[in-house]
């Protein structure tokens, strides 16, 4: 690989993580309002949030800012999506 295809890799990678977690955006808004969860898995959204937690520890450990951020991103949102869950089946 020459040295210019390796220095904007990173920053390829960097764009296709941020639109995969930016996603989640439009699940989030809909997830928002009280009672409007009921189609959706607390199983699935519990999983899906613990993989992307892992994902953030293995981009810590291998010091890949890339894997950090588009997957933090990711869990952030999914998180909320799944706290919504939580709270519309308390509810």
């Amino acid at each position: 690989m020459s040295m210019t295809f390796e220095g904007i890799l990173p920053w390829i990678g960097g764009l296709a993580a941020l639109l995969t977690s930016l996603s989640y955006v439009p699940q989030v808004r809909k997830a928002l309002p009280q009672g409007a969860t009921e189609d959706l898995s607390l199983k699935t959204l519990g999983i899906l949030t613990a993989g992307l937690s892992v994902w953030i520890l293995y981009g810590v450990l291998r010091g890949d800012w890339v894997i950090v951020l588009g997957n933090g991103i990711g869990a952030a949102l999914t998180a909320t999506v799944l706290y919504c869950k939580i709270r519309d089946v308390r509810a």
